[in-house]
């Protein structure tokens, strides 16, 4: 019984590769999703990256292997998770959960910055309004989510929709996946 499972388990997840495999649009907006990032980097500006749970774990892997090393030996890249607990509940308990990314771009981000918003759903209210904060303050956005035509994608300038099995883990598996590809193409571009 539980080798079934394990079987269905990997043939979803591998019919979610084939299905970005397939995607030429997918494929094209991650490539031009690296050079956003390659191209925030040049102008000496910071990447954020945002999510809630295990989409936040994600954001926290993007931020490090920018800022920390991935592939190659290569100088620190400006990149930060919004994870800082104290600041979160902080925010949380003062303004309300819905603020906690958006405030954080309130006081560190400038014009020009970009935001990786990572959502498995692409409706949560504070990724939206972190988004949404970005597009009234020229603040690029790439946002990773698991529904076509989200909330989030409205405040994208690329979004990058996995849509994979009936929940998050599975849409998660690709994004890192995908986050990775992110990284390898910008350590490409920038040594």
């Amino acid at each position: 019984m539980s080798l079934k499972k394990i079987i269905e388990a990997i043939n979803e997840s591998r019919q979610g590769l084939e299905n970005i495999l397939n995607d030429l649009n997918l494929l094209n907006d991650l490539e031009k999703s690296s050079i956003l990032i390659s191209e925030t980097i040049d102008k000496n500006s910071m990447i954020f990256s945002c999510g809630n749970g295990g989409s936040m774990c994600d954001a926290m892997h993007f931020a490090e292997e920018l800022s920390g090393r991935f592939r190659n030996h290569r100088r620190g890249l400006p990149a930060i998770s919004i994870s800082e607990p104290a600041f979160l509940t902080c925010v949380g308990n003062d303004y309300g959960f819905e603020y906690i990314f958006s405030r954080f771009l309130e006081a560190n981000a400038n014009p020009n910055d970009l935001l990786l918003a990572i959502s498995t759903s692409g409706n949560s209210k504070n990724i939206v309004q972190a988004c949404k904060f970005c597009s009234e303050n020229n603040i690029k956005v790439i946002s990773l989510t698991g529904k076509k035509n989200s909330e989030v994608s409205k405040y994208s300038d690329i979004d990058i929709c996995t849509p994979n099995g009936n929940y998050s883990d599975r849409v998660q598996e690709l994004h890192t996946l995908l986050i990775h590809i992110m990284v390898e193409l910008v350590e490409d571009r920038i040594t």
